[in-house]
């Protein structure tokens, strides 16, 4: 399944995230390594040394799709700049946000 605005692909179904009841808030892109890491995690009875390599890999991932965000979020933030610059400089009749009799 394509996710819109990722380069990572949903590799877990809904039916297996279902199946191992993964919460809602944690299907995303990474589903695919939680459901084997919240195995492991139940059964060594969350011992946090255990299960090291499968929770590296995870984190990974979510590291790597939270950069992702951030490099998006950038470049919209840097086309609204542009975009904002070039009515700025284009003199539309912009509403200015403090009157001009305020500063007199």
């Amino acid at each position: 399944m394509e996710v819109p605005g990722s380069s990572k692909k949903m590799i877990a179904t809904q039916a297996e995230m279902v199946e191992a009841r993964v919460p809602l808030a944690y299907r995303d892109q990474c589903a695919h390594l939680l459901i084997p890491l919240n195995k492991c995690r139940q059964s060594e009875f969350y011992l946090p040394w255990k299960c090291e390599g499968e929770r590296h890999t995870y984190e990974k991932c979510e590291y790597e799709l939270v950069m992702e965000r951030m490099l998006q979020m950038q470049k919209i933030r840097e086309q609204e700049e542009a975009k904002s610059k070039q009515s700025q400089k284009q003199g539309t009749n912009a509403i200015p946000l403090i009157p001009k009799t305020a500063n007199a």
